[in-house]
């Protein structure tokens, strides 16, 4: 018999499934792991630092970068802290865009989280199918902040603007052929309202489509069934929070435990799992995508019966519009102060927290009076999670290292801050 030794393995941060550039250590017993000792640090962006120097309303793009699968639920903690410690409120449809968006972001959050994990066990169409959906919503981020990935559309008093009547075409090119054109722009005729409702009408026959390459798949089930499991209790004393939670049978969701926004008056289920296993957690997040097709439907019924202001008409702290800041010299003046210097906050402390597409994500920011915060905190769901790696991955083979880390959603630019 060939003698098996121990030896420590180096797993990523260059390894395609090492999301972000995670770099684990691995002491191994032959094919067997005894420990993993997760190294971070080396996407360090210094983002709690960075926005202690600045005025409020300059570090809302940071928050984008954080999790930047997940940009609007980041800058809607930050906004919501803001908005604690002024003590405002936004105007109702401002709420309602921030709830669809924030439910847009879920589904694409989950769509990439599915086409990475599905590749990183070894699916490779299932990749190809999620960036086709990912696409059109990548579309509404555009079409809304005129970016399609670090939006900074969330605003503290509301959003940076109302929804666009009419969508951007795609314009003829090289290779593309008149029928082609007439079908990419078949949904772009109307409003975003429009699309968004077209895209609510497709994606729950997309969801099927991705649960024939999987859910019954006996090689996906081999993969993650039984891999990385988790008992509710321990669950809870890990601090776990969204699918990673849920998938362990405990039903805990922001939106219905501590309701913020609209979401009481939207409705939707939580979906919870029974084995907290990569299997339960796969099943989780694929009904979650389907929970916020339903509350995006709902949002857009609701924001196409209700036009109103989606901002505060509060010059202090938000933007007086162009036309009026190059007619009216106060307008002016706000303007330039509001860009320069920002607003005071009151003296205080505020905690508010979101429930991000990978679980709690909390902002905690202490004023001191001035114009910057004078700490800001953030509670990165991900941090919680890979906290418990060593947890989850004792015992296992090096394979299923890869399905572990891809159960967790991990995005380093959160967890390192």
């Amino acid at each position: 018999m060939p003698e098996i030794r121990n030896f420590t393995l180096n797993f990523g941060p260059q390894h395609p499934a090492a999301h972000g550039v995670l770099r684990l250590v691995l002491e191994m017993d032959g094919e067997i792991i005894e420990r993993a000792d997760p190294h971070i640090g080396l996407l360090h962006r210094a983002t709690e630092k960075l926005a202690e120097s600045k005025p409020y309303n300059q570090s809302i793009g940071y928050m984008d970068r954080l999790d930047y699968v997940s940009m609007m639920c980041n800058e809607h903690g930050y906004v919501l802290a803001i908005e604690k410690l002024l003590g405002i409120e936004p105007p109702l449809r401002a709420q309602y865009v921030r709830v669809m968006f924030d439910e847009i972001t879920r589904i694409l959050n989950h769509l990439m989280w599915l086409g990475a994990h599905g590749l990183d066990i070894g699916a490779m169409t299932v990749f190809l199918y999620c960036f086709r959906e990912r696409e059109d919503l990548m579309d509404c981020y555009e079409a809304v902040s005129g970016t399609r990935m670090h939006a900074t559309y969330y605003r503290p008093g509301g959003v940076y603007r109302d929804l666009p009547e009419r969508m951007p075409q795609h314009l003829a090119a090289q290779g593309r052929t008149g029928r082609d054109l007439e079908r990419l722009n078949a949904d772009r005729q109307g409003s975003l309202l429009d699309f968004i409702e077209a895209f609510t009408e497709r994606f729950p026959a997309r969801i099927d489509e991705y649960e024939i390459l999987l859910t019954e798949n006996r090689i996906w089930k081999q993969r993650t069934v039984g891999i990385g499991v988790v008992t509710p209790e321990r669950a809870v004393e890990l601090g776990f929070s969204g699918p990673m939670l849920r998938g362990s049978g405990v039903e805990w969701d922001l939106r219905k435990k501590q309701p913020y926004e609209v979401y009481d008056q939207v409705d939707f289920d939580i979906p919870v799992g029974v084995n907290g296993d990569c299997y339960d957690r796969y099943l989780v997040r694929v009904e979650e995508m389907r929970q916020s097709n339903r509350i995006v439907r709902q949002c857009v019924d609701w924001l196409r019966a209700n036009p109103g202001p989606v901002m505060l008409e509060d010059h202090k702290l938000t933007a007086p519009s162009r036309e009026a800041m190059k007619e009216d010299m106060e307008a002016l003046i706000h303007h330039f102060k509001l860009f320069t210097e920002g607003y005071c906050t009151p003296r205080g402390e505020a905690y508010a927290a979101v429930e991000h597409p990978k679980g709690e994500f909390g902002v905690y920011l202490v004023s001191d009076g001035a114009n910057k915060p004078y700490r800001l905190k953030v509670r990165a769901p991900g941090f919680a999670h890979l906290a418990a790696i060593n947890e989850l991955i004792h015992g296992h083979m090096l394979a299923d290292v890869v399905a572990i880390i891809g159960t967790m959603d991990i995005v380093f630019g959160e967890i390192d801050r």
